[in-house]
């Protein structure tokens, strides 16, 4: 039997894949990763045979893929502001959107703190770790702690930031109780916030394979933007700037929580690439 070029086999997938509901994208990176091959490498060797131990390997992640396991659990893990991170069924696989929040956060953070040396910064809810790391790796003056109330999360956060070689300070327990005592200058979170009622409209791929306590939260998906903004006051120094990711529709009602914690302070609803409300900010002047 003739053996099938690169080029082939991915094409062929890619169809597999979308005529499975699936995106076809995920075809080269279940490819690229079973042949070792970087992106550049990889395009270079499109016509390259591939050998049959790759291809039955690459059958099977397929496979994989079309019955509900993410394309990031089978490769361990997703890319992340230029930098990969490993992840697995105890966090959440890290969202374009979270790279937004960070964006936008720096954009804001070097106007207010203006080259201060060692920034006070916590990220709430780490999960992977992909906040608090990106903070560190970013802006290494900043001394960056983070919180979960998962140790299975922290786990992988800590071997992240092994991995990446950055001195982040994790902290188990139930979103600012690990604090107490503490204040910081920047504040960062991306909390659960999908109503529970969501679920049945949701890919399995997202609901089988990533963690609910992760996903889903109470009172509409805002319980845990109230418990933390009632808290904020006490844990934030001046001049401060706080940071949420929040669910499409959700900004108005999260910048309002915000706005009743800090009612003299300048809070504002972003919008994301895609044209949603995606993040709120208030500084705090």
């Amino acid at each position: 039997m003739e053996k099938l070029k690169m080029y082939e086999a991915l094409n062929w997938a890619s169809s597999y894949l979308e005529d499975h509901d699936r995106e076809a994208f995920a075809a080269e990176l279940l490819l690229r990763h079973i042949t070792g091959l970087n992106r550049t490498s990889f395009f270079m060797e499109l016509r390259e045979e591939l050998s049959d131990d790759h291809l039955k390997a690459f059958g099977f992640a397929l496979d994989q893929h079309v019955q509900g396991v993410p394309v990031q659990h089978i490769i361990g893990y997703e890319e992340f502001y230029g930098r990969r991170f490993h992840v697995n069924g105890d966090v959440l696989i890290p969202r374009p959107e979270t790279e937004e929040l960070i964006w936008y956060m720096f954009d804001r953070a070097d106007r207010i703190f203006d080259k201060k040396k060692n920034v006070l910064a916590v990220d709430i809810g780490t999960g992977s770790g992909v906040i608090s790391i990106t903070m560190k790796l970013e802006r290494p003056d900043w001394q960056v702690t983070a919180t979960d109330l998962s140790t299975a999360a922290l786990i992988i956060a800590k071997k992240n930031a092994e991995s990446l070689k950055a001195d982040v300070n994790f902290l188990e327990g139930d979103l600012l109780q690990p604090l107490e005592g503490r204040k910081f200058d920047v504040f960062l979170s991306n909390p659960p916030y999908i109503p529970h009622s969501d679920i049945s409209t949701m890919s399995e791929i997202v609901t089988e394979h990533e963690p609910h306590s992760a996903l889903f939260a109470d009172e509409e998906g805002l319980i845990l933007y109230r418990k933390m903004s009632e808290q904020l006051p006490q844990h934030m120094n001046r001049p401060g700037l706080i940071g949420f990711e929040v669910g499409a529709g959700q900004g108005k009602t999260v910048a309002a929580l915000l706005k009743k914690a800090f009612p003299e302070d300048h809070t504002e609803v972003i919008y994301d690439i895609n044209g949603k409300d995606r993040m709120v900010f208030c500084e705090l002047l």
